[in-house]
């Protein structure tokens, strides 16, 4: 923590260290700059000098300053590269923040020393504010961390790690499969015969509308608003039914989730 002066009061900053400088790590810093001073630990001079320079942040290379005594570290690399990267971090956090999908706390503790560990998973529209955040772990940093990833988005608490590898499949991997959709339709309309840029500015629209919707509607209810008797929506979403789609993205959950139980 550090004092700064603000309009003649002192007002205290907390300083976040992110381990990583991939696209979540990059997404995160761009939603918490406003509120937190920020530092970056990696592998990649010049990743480093860049994110320094673009966030106003201090950095350490890890092979040679990789110190996490008494620091909130945000752990944002690759599960697979967690005890490469452990293996240059010496000291203990104050407060360990994963995004490692699929990684338990279990296993964070055996690798990383915390005082506290929180498991957490964003997605990358926390860079727009827009992230849905799924937390859980000890339960005295509960508030913290809520507060934190809430600076990115939304921040849902969860009381095991079995429903926040769940909630994975939906909010971490969500983007992917929305991109999906997205997509389709637009090729949809383009093959009936819209401009491909046409295509896209109406399926974005589309999505920016919807959200308002689904925060204030159940998806039943928003589907039979639209569908009329015999109309176009009815035509449309027979076909989907036809194909399975449902039935695709309720398996798409599953099979995301049994990756982070291997």
């Amino acid at each position: 923590m550090v004092e700064v002066i603000f309009d003649n009061k002192k007002v205290v900053e907390m300083k976040l260290t992110i381990v990583g400088t991939g696209s979540m790590a990059v997404a995160l810093a761009e939603g918490l700059k406003a509120k937190y001073e920020l530092e970056f630990m990696g592998r990649d001079r010049d990743k480093l000098e860049k994110l320094s320079a673009e966030y106003s942040a201090t950095y350490k290379l890890l092979e040679s300053q990789g110190s996490i005594e008494g620091k909130r570290i945000l752990l944002c690399v690759k599960p697979y590269a967690l005890n490469a990267v452990a293996k240059q971090l010496s000291g203990k956090a104050s407060v360990l923040y994963s995004i490692l999908a699929g990684t338990t706390i279990e296993s964070l503790r055996s690798d990383i020393k915390a005082e506290r560990i929180v498991r957490a998973m964003p997605n990358v529209a926390a860079s727009f504010g827009a992230s849905a955040t799924a937390l859980t772990g000890d339960e005295s940093v509960k508030a913290e961390a809520i507060e934190i990833f809430s600076a990115v988005g939304e921040s849902i608490w969860l009381g095991s790690e079995k429903e926040l590898d769940i909630a994975t499949a939906v909010a971490g991997s969500g983007p992917a499969y929305l991109a999906l959709v997205a997509e389709a339709m637009m090729d949809g309309a383009v093959k009936q015969g819209l401009k491909r840029e046409d295509s896209r500015r109406f399926v974005q629209a589309l999505f920016h509308g919807f959200a308002p919707l689904i925060a204030t509607e159940h998806p039943a209810l928003i589907k039979d608003s639209v569908m009329s008797p015999g109309g176009t929506t009815a035509a449309g979403y027979s076909a989907l039914e036809e194909k399975g789609v449902r039935d695709g993205f309720i398996k798409a959950i599953e099979a995301a989730f049994a990756v982070t139980q291997r």
